[in-house]
């Protein structure tokens, strides 16, 4: 089974899945179930009630605000949580943060000229987007050092062809695919190269709330001065996927600009008044009555999650190593401070193909990291995710793994000593 091009990537793991549904699934990055633990029919109608206060459910029945109802109280819950300075004026409420892509993008590049930065490999949904938008991607060049150096890179590259870099997308906290965390000093190093040239920074935050260990670096719209960031959250992973409530957070003054903040809001406001109307009013209500509730802050809420989490990573990091190597060959992954992914270099190319085989005759399915790459410098890596699977199918999944590994590590060996003779 062949995929061709990034956009399809989903369709072809739900064949997988569907096909074989006994195979451990360590492809979806989803949150765990346990998070659901504590919402019931009950709560979700408490959460209403304290939302609503004295004003009848009927209110939450008929069109509401485009941008939304609850701005101010996540404006709170960032401010508390995240440490970022948001005013409610500047946030619209979003079916997810999908959504809020699907809006941006074609407010900032809205000529052919334009083009979208993007880091390779990178989150597919940012591709699925942009492709939507009709948005032209430059991919990073990941051989320069520094992201900063890249950035400048790609606007030197993209200026001999009459094209202009307009924004770029980072998920700095725990990168979906890769789960890296972009330094400090490089955060401060992009934040200044993206003034510079007058781009805007889409900086998309589902991860940062599930650090594991080591220091939390402030988001990066925490660190803008200069008002080049526009700030993507959502609580899919924090509440429930299927709230679908996201937002988008606008600077107050864009690159230093009140009046281009204020117009850039208007359209995006504009905009969805087309696309979607308004965010459901009953999931933005249950939300607002859990932040209420929790007095706009989610760390109590997330703390047992995260524990359970904590200990997927460990027990994959555990399995990997006691699994690995394999006839001899070195397999190397990374061990991020949080997040719900990690990554595995194989010594083998891992394609669409080797998903189905590692399926079919392993019981696993996993993600190649060339699905997220725009070449060929992930052909040798794969994605697991741990946060939604039982430690005992981790260790199983990751069991299998190493077989498909094994198989054909041996089959590489014997190849080469045919040819040797």
């Amino acid at each position: 089974m062949a995929v061709r091009g990034n956009n399809s990537v989903m369709n072809f793991l739900n064949e997988v899945a569907e096909d074989y549904p006994a195979a451990i699934s360590l492809a979806a990055g989803r949150p765990g179930n346990t998070l659901f633990d504590e919402i019931d029919a009950e709560s979700l109608s408490r959460w209403l009630a304290t939302f609503c206060g004295a004003a009848p459910l009927s209110s939450l029945l008929q069109y509401g605000r485009t941008a939304g109802l609850i701005h101010e109280l996540i404006a709170c819950q960032i401010a508390n949580d995240d440490g970022v300075p948001a005013r409610a004026d500047r946030i619209v409420v979003t079916a997810g943060c999908q959504e809020a892509l699907a809006l941006c993008l074609p407010e900032l590049c809205p000529e052919a000229s334009d083009v979208l930065l993007v880091r390779n490999p990178c989150y597919i949904g940012i591709t699925g987007a942009a492709a939507g938008a009709s948005v032209a991607l430059q991919p990073l060049d990941g051989n320069i050092p520094g992201l900063d150096a890249q950035i400048e890179s790609a606007i030197a590259q993209l200026a001999a062809s009459e094209r202009r870099a307009r924004a770029i997308y980072l998920v700095p906290d725990f990168d979906n695919p890769t789960g890296e965390v972009i330094s400090l000093e490089q955060r401060h190093a992009i934040l200044a190269v993206c003034a510079r040239h007058h781009i805007v920074v889409l900086e998309d935050n589902p991860y940062g709330m599930f650090r594991y260990e080591g220091t939390p670096i402030p988001p990066m719209a925490a660190l803008d001065d200069t008002g080049c960031v526009i700030y993507f959250s959502t609580y899919s992973k924090t509440i429930a996927p299927t709230v679908r409530v996201g937002a988008a957070t606008l600077p107050e003054h864009l690159f230093g600009d009140r009046g281009a903040s204020v117009a850039l809001y208007k359209a995006i406001v504009e905009r969805k008044s087309f696309v979607t109307v308004n965010t459901s009013q009953l999931c933005q209500a249950m939300v607002g009555g859990l932040l209420i509730e929790r007095h706009s802050s989610l760390r109590s809420w997330l703390s047992p999650t995260l524990e359970i989490y904590r200990r997927n990573r460990d027990v994959m990091l555990m399995q990997l190593a006691e699994s690995f190597p394999v006839g001899g060959m070195p397999v190397h992954w990374n061990q991020p401070e949080g997040g719900f992914f990690l990554c595995v270099d194989v010594p083998m190319r891992f394609d669409g193909d080797a998903v189905t085989e590692c399926a079919t005759r392993d019981g696993v399915i996993v993600l190649p990291m060339s699905f997220f790459a725009f070449d060929a410098s992930q052909d040798h890596r794969i994605r697991l995710a741990f946060s939604a699977v039982e430690p005992d199918r981790i260790r199983a999944g990751v069991h299998g793994l190493s077989r498909f590994v094994a198989r054909h590590v041996g089959a590489n060996a014997r190849r080469e000593r045919s040819l040797a003779f």
